[in-house]
């Protein structure tokens, strides 16, 4: 069996920093104490002194591009960067080609990643104007939830029909996640656009094409029809502090029916940074303003929002070189999104018991993950050992992403991740990937 002792750790777990050892036998997290010693001959001692260990990241939103469009990256090669950066869990979008809508499509996703993936994996049944009877066929206990497209972001997954939008959010028991910005609000904003720029529409507009209000109507639309239904709502990518008044810190986690994401992206960046990144921050929703970023930060901290993502979308340098109008939206973020929350905590804005838990904690009680989220004595050992004082910069030769480029490139960093464990095996240490794909189907604790 497996065995593996980390020693003089700072354990990051419910709100709490405190030194101890951490036992892993086999897949699971055998022992938690202050000191424990050494158990058997062949057991892997880590000295983690004056370094973090944290739960591994679930990253509730990412787009790994297989099947389809595996030019931009595949399950195989984002998985990998994802463990590199100590996300060890995730949760896949259903607009691959085809897109996901039948039982079988998504079932055909499953059985690549467990072929492929380093990470453990679920997929989300999407949603179409027309597949109802497929999206009712979903387990619960083996799929995360439901998407719909609520501006069409990618394919031809909009769910534009308020019909069949009532019938899915009354009907599904599951956790049903959410795209919104209002489509025609877009194009009547793109339209007025084109009539100015023509085909030259500069990238700085595309906060205003995809704009505050576009977010604000469709995320208020889909809240007000889940409390109508009772639905069980998550609302992904917030960007504006306008969707800000529609949610709620009032009361705990556990008990809210409807519950709010933001993105790296939306924290990270503003529109003054699109003079200088462009389409490489070219994302839906858009990046907004530095008022909206301070907002979203505001709404973290006070629990109005609950968990942080990646949007993890990659496309190719080629496609990304495209004039604004044909450069697709999206970027990749899963290898850096850990060490770039831990740089916003060496700024002062956040502390690393609250990375955690919005990063580990919460996706795992939003999607009831079975055994994992927390370092726990019975608990599946996917653990992060966070170097918080080992400074390295982005750079073309440490990126893994297969797209080959990051909206961060040349930005330094102050933490590093040093190890990464799945399923208790140590699939990455001082920046190498082991070739072990310990990645498990992700399981819910659902009635």
């Amino acid at each position: 069996m497996n065995t593996v002792l980390i020693k003089n750790a700072k354990i990051v777990n419910e709100g709490r920093i405190f030194e101890g050892d951490v036992l892993i036998e086999g897949e699971f997290i055998k022992e938690i104490a202050s000191s424990i010693s050494h158990k058997s001959s062949n057991c892997k001692v880590i000295d983690a002194e004056g370094n973090y260990l944290i739960p591994g990241g679930i990253d509730d939103q990412v787009h790994f591009r297989e099947p389809g469009l595996t030019h931009k990256g595949d399950i195989e090669s984002e998985s990998r960067a994802a463990v590199a950066g100590g996300i060890t869990s995730f949760i896949e979008q259903p607009n691959t080609v085809p897109n996901a809508v039948t039982q079988e499509l998504l079932e055909e996703k499953y059985q690549i990643a467990a072929k492929k993936s380093y990470a453990n994996y679920s997929f989300m049944m999407g949603g179409t104007n027309d597949n109802l009877e497929e999206i009712l066929k979903t387990n619960p206990r083996n799929v995360a939830g439901i998407k719909l497209f609520l501006g069409s972001s990618t394919g031809n997954m909009l769910v534009d029909n308020p019909e069949t939008l009532e019938k899915i959010f009354s009907n599904t028991k599951m956790l049903i996640a959410v795209h919104c910005e209002d489509e025609a609000t877009i194009k009547a904003n793109l339209e007025k656009y084109k009539a100015e720029y023509g085909d030259d529409i500069p990238v700085m507009a595309h906060h205003l094409i995809r704009s505050e209000e576009a977010c604000y109507l469709s995320s208020s639309k889909a809240i007000e029809l889940a409390k109508k239904t009772g639905a069980r709502l998550h609302v992904f990518h917030l960007s504006t502090a306008k969707e800000m008044e529609l949610f709620t810190n009032k009361i705990p986690l556990e008990e809210k029916q409807i519950t709010a994401e933001v993105c790296i992206h939306h924290l990270w960046f503003s529109n003054d940074d699109y003079a200088t990144k462009g389409n490489f921050i070219k994302w839906n929703p858009a990046v907004k303003t530095a008022t909206d970023r301070d907002a979203l930060w505001k709404a973290l901290l006070d629990d109005t929002i609950d968990v942080i993502a990646t949007d993890h979308a990659p496309h190719t340098l080629e496609e990304k070189s495209n004039n604004y109008l044909n450069a697709p939206s999206g970027g990749p973020l899963v290898q850096h999104a850990v060490v770039a929350l831990f740089e916003a905590h060496h700024q002062g804005k956040i502390s690393i018991e609250k990375i955690v838990e919005k990063m580990c904690h919460n996706p795992a009680k939003i999607f009831k993950i079975e055994q994992r989220g927390f370092i726990k004595e019975g608990f599946y050992a996917d653990l992060v050992i966070v170097n918080p004082a080992k400074p390295w910069s982005v750079n073309k030769d440490n990126i893994l992403y297969k797209c080959g480029w990051s909206p961060f490139e040349g930005t330094n960093f102050k933490s590093r991740i040093s190890h990464t464990f799945i399923n208790g095996q140590l699939v990455y240490e001082n920046a190498k990937v082991k070739e072990i794909k310990a990645g498990k189907r992700l399981l819910f604790n659902r009635e």
